[in-house]
C-alpha cells in the first residue's frame, strides 16, 4: 500500500511520538492525519500541527491492519551468525522522517557483542543526522528493542553518541539511492 498520499481520520485516540521533539502526544479520534511512511514497524504521519510517528500496535487507530509483526517474538539464529542477525534487525529501525535505515544512513558506528554465561550482550554506538534531534532516545529504543527480539541475546545497550559527526557521505550506496542522490 502507498501511503504517499493517504489521508485517513483517526478511528480512536491515540498516543503518538510528536517529530522532531520526541515529546508524547495524544492525537484525537476523527483526527484527519495523511501517513506518510509505514517503515519498521511505525506510522509517520502529517496532522495540522506536523508529523508524529505511531506505532504499529496502534495500527487500527489508522484503519490499518497490523502486519503481524510482534517485536515480543524471538528469532532464533539459524546459522550462528549472531552478530550478521544484530545488523538485520538494526535495518529493520528508521528515521521516521527519512525513508531509510538506521544502517545505510550511516548512523550506526558500533556494534561489539560479548558473549556472557546467560547469554550475549549487545553494545551498539550511533549517531542520529542532527544532534538536536529529540527523536533520539526513541530510535535507540527502537534500536534496542529490536535486537532484543533475537533469540540469546541478554541485553542490548544503544548509546547516542556525536563523534564522528554525520555527514550525508556516510549514507550507504543504496541509502543514496533510495534518496535519490545518486
Amino acid at each position: 500500500m502507498n501511503f504517499s498520499s493517504e489521508r485517513v481520520e483517526l478511528k480512536r485516540e491515540v498516543d503518538a511520538i510528536q517529530i522532531p521533539s520526541g515529546d508524547t502526544i495524544t492525537l484525537p479520534a476523527g483526527l484527519p492525519v495523511m501517513i506518510t511512511q509505514n517503515l519498521g514497524g511505525t506510522y509517520t504521519v502529517a496532522t495540522d500541527s506536523g508529523l508524529a510517528r505511531i506505532t504499529a500496535k496502534d495500527a487500527d487507530a489508522l484503519g490499518v491492519d497490523e502486519d503481524g509483526e510482534t517485536k515480543s517474538e524471538k528469532i532464533e539464529v539459524a546459522d550462528g551468525d549472531l552478530e550478521g542477525a544484530v545488523w538485520v534487525q538494526l535495518k529493520n529501525v528508521y528515521d521516521p522522517e527519512i525513508p531509510v535505515n538506521i544502517v545505510d544512513l550511516g548512523l550506526v558506528y558500533d556494534c561489539h557483542l560479548n558473549e556472557e554465561d546467560e547469554g550475549t550482550v549487545v553494545s551498539i554506538k550511533m549517531t542520529l543526522t542532527a544532534p538536536g534531534c529529540g527523536m533520539g532516545p526513541t530510535i535507540a529504543a527502537d534500536a534496542q528493542s529490536r535486537i532484543m527480539t533475537i533469540d540469546s541475546i541478554k541485553e542490548a545497550h544503544v548509546e547516542l553518541v556525536w563523534d564522528p559527526p554525520w555527514t550525508q557521505d556516510m549514507i550507504s550506496e543504496e541509502g543514496k539511492m533510495k534518496l535519490g542522490l545518486i
